[in-house]
């Protein structure tokens, strides 16, 4: 139930957002929310899975619903950087123009990016930092808002370029949408394609925009912020872990969770809220003593065991 304390057009907005991505990724209600915690809090999503489960349905139906252009690039290690961000092209008169890579959309899908070498990478992810790619000296800023939503199969390595753990660190949560329920996957199959939204079921990016700006005025009480450094100073003296979450983390875990709480209708942040963010925003930006086996979900174990350990406040 939306909180009454919430600006009634956020009310209408965050209704609208959810049950649209709903619509399409079905049965999936948990990560659909998260998906649009990532959204509102600014920041980039992981998608590790195996394919075929619904990872392009859901960063399409985002992109719809947002009200946002959307653009795909399938990374092969034969992809070039210009490819990704555009290129100056001599036009008839002499002059070079700029002519903007897939990069310069709302919604940015990098299927597979651990296909790709890493100076493909370095490029997607220099963009997702500074929000800007620079081309010829000149910087031009990307559309606004700007989410890159990357894929990658937890299981096939073969021929892939695993992303270093400073490039796991640009992205807000990593994510595992898993297969759906027997009923969910019954009424797919039967469908056949990939569903669609209904024009003009979504938001527009001024909402998005406003719902983003709401969501870093969330209020977080004081007990709260403790509990959430509890959690991110114990993970740095925790047996499980060589190394624990970073400040960036910190940071990272706090946007997370005030979005979150806007995500379930509150104006104010909860400790559930933090419990229910912590695992997909920490568990890549840890370094486990054991990879937790080829999902390498050693990370999310440890940072599943650390909220077991430490109490929430009242």
């Amino acid at each position: 139930m939306i909180a009454a304390s919430l600006e009634p057009a956020h009310v209408e907005a965050l209704r609208t957002l959810r049950a649209s991505v709903r619509a399409v990724v079905r049965g999936k209600d948990r990560v659909v929310d998260l998906a649009i915690t990532t959204v509102l809090a600014g920041g980039h999503l992981l998608l590790q899975d195996i394919p075929g489960v619904g990872k392009t349905t859901l960063a399409a139906a985002l992109a719809e619903a947002l009200g946002g252009s959307f653009s795909r690039v399938q990374f092969t290690a034969d992809l070039l950087p210009s490819d990704i961000t555009g290129v100056s092209v001599l036009a008839a008169g002499g002059d070079f123009t700029f002519r903007p890579g897939p990069i310069f959309a709302n919604v940015v899908l990098a299927d597979e990016i651990n296909r790709t070498t890493p100076k493909c990478q370095s490029a997607l992810l220099e963009a997702m930092e500074e929000r800007a790619v620079t081309n010829d000296g000149q910087t031009r800023a990307l559309p606004d808002p700007f989410v890159v939503i990357a894929t990658q199969n937890p299981f096939d390595f073969e021929g892939t370029y695993p992303l270093p753990d400073s490039q796991l660190d640009r992205f807000l949560m990593r994510l595992s949408i898993g297969y759906p329920d027997r009923r969910t996957e019954l009424d797919v199959i039967r469908q056949g394609g990939r569903a669609r939204l209904e024009p003009g079921s979504g938001i527009s990016l001024d909402q998005v925009r406003a719902l983003q700006q709401a969501a870093g005025s969330v209020a977080v009480p004081e007990p709260v912020e403790n509990y959430l450094l509890d959690l991110v100073r114990e993970s740095r003296a925790d047996a499980r872990l060589l190394r624990g979450v970073s400040t960036r983390g910190a940071q990272a875990l706090y946007r997370a969770s005030q979005a979150h709480a806007l995500v379930q209708g509150r104006g104010f942040v909860v400790p559930e809220d933090v419990r229910d963010v912590a695992v997909p925003v920490l568990g890549h930006r840890v370094l486990p003593r054991s990879a937790g086996g080829p999902a390498g979900d050693g990370g999310d174990a440890a940072i599943a065991g650390l909220l077991d350990d430490i109490a929430p406040p009242d």
